[in-house]
């Protein structure tokens, strides 16, 4: 081979000979023309680069071109899959975890187990007053009316009634016993 020896006309020549016949076999296996463009154009490069080491003895030039170019072209996938499997685990590794519902209900359960337990610890009053405001979801005048007590009173038992369900619940917190 001429090119081995670094004479640049036949490596042109080379070059004008097999370009389209490279390109297309790196195309077919990478399906996509601008990569496939880059790898030809590495290939010619390796091409002029080791074209001193090519053995006729073992196979014919264009055989050996054609290897150079099969090689490179499945590099250039195998990397692409790389690459991909790498970011698929990186994003999966940066994903928050999973809401864990079960976790979450059992959190609902014991907050409300401990308010049940705070409420029956309030003055029956007050614990009427709440219950018909939080649980029962009226407003305070009609929790005035319900009660049959003025609407300021109302007010106050509601108001009450959650400073001490607030203290209780701290307490309860602190010391679950």
């Amino acid at each position: 081979m001429a090119s081995g020896a670094g004479d640049t006309s036949a490596f042109a020549e080379l070059y004008e000979d097999l370009a389209p016949r490279l390109h297309g076999l790196v195309l077919r296996i990478l399906r996509d023309e601008h990569q496939a463009e880059e790898v030809t154009q590495e290939v010619f490069l390796e091409i002029w680069q080791t074209c001193h080491r090519f053995d006729p003895d073992r196979g014919t030039a264009l055989s050996w071109l054609m290897t150079l170019a099969h090689h490179r072209a499945v590099d250039r996938v195998r990397g692409s899959e790389a690459r991909r499997r790498r970011d698929t685990r990186d994003a999966e590794r940066s994903r928050p975890a999973a809401f864990d519902q079960t976790a979450e209900t059992a959190h609902a359960t014991i907050d409300a187990q401990s308010v049940h337990a705070a409420l029956a610890r309030l003055s029956p009053v007050q614990r009427e007053a709440l219950e018909l405001a939080y649980f029962g979801g009226y407003t305070h005048t009609e929790v005035s009316r319900l009660l049959e007590l003025p609407l300021g009173t109302a007010k106050t038992r509601i108001r009450d009634g959650l400073l001490r369900l607030r203290g209780l619940l701290a307490t309860m917190a602190v010391d679950p016993a």
